[in-house]
């Protein structure tokens, strides 16, 4: 049994359409293995929900060369970073904050490791997960211009939708503190 099979397995009854979900997710294929794994595993690390993570980290080793793994994980980590900055210099009122250079480091988007296409598309949907319309915003346009689907780019979203949710009902399911003392 795969990881995401038994990922599956742990999604509570009361959470039985995000379960259907996941498998459907699975057996999409709009996107090539490295592409969706690079998703699942990148949008997993954004729920910082350890089952999800470590489910889609097996199952996209499965898959994806190590150097692609620590491009997904790029992702995950540059994104954390550029979608709290970015979304309050979008936010905040003050229009100064938009003049000002943000001073954190990114290469990392520059020189991935893999298809350039791929890893905005991870950022992409890292920045859904997170609520960044700003990063939504550029990372949408970068593809589009590298002719990447609306397809494609809509199927990276509603994947990062599954896994947020995967996540969710998992977390929902565990027993309270009180729960599990009393």
């Amino acid at each position: 049994m795969s990881s995401i099979e038994q990922l599956n397995e742990k999604i509570p009854d009361f959470a039985k359409d995000v379960r259907l979900n996941l498998t459907s997710l699975m057996a999409d294929e709009t996107l090539s293995p490295q592409r969706q794994y690079g998703l699942l595993l990148a949008s997993a690390i954004a729920t910082r929900n350890a089952d999800v993570i470590a489910a889609m980290e097996s199952a996209a080793a499965a898959v994806m060369t190590p150097v692609a793994i620590a491009a997904a994980k790029s992702a995950a980590a540059v994104m954390a970073m550029n979608n709290v900055y970015y979304r309050f210099v979008h936010l905040a009122s003050n229009p100064e904050y938009k003049t000002m250079p943000p001073r954190l480091r990114m290469n990392v988007i520059g020189s991935p490791g893999v298809d350039k296409s791929d890893f905005e598309l991870w950022s992409l949907a890292v920045s859904a997960i997170n609520g960044c319309g700003a990063c939504i915003d550029a990372h949408e346009k970068t593809l589009r211009a590298a002719g990447v689907s609306s397809e494609v780019i809509l199927t990276a979203v509603r994947s990062a939708a599954i896994v947020q949710s995967v996540a969710t009902a998992i977390e929902a399911a565990r027993p309270s503190p009180s729960q599990a003392t009393g």
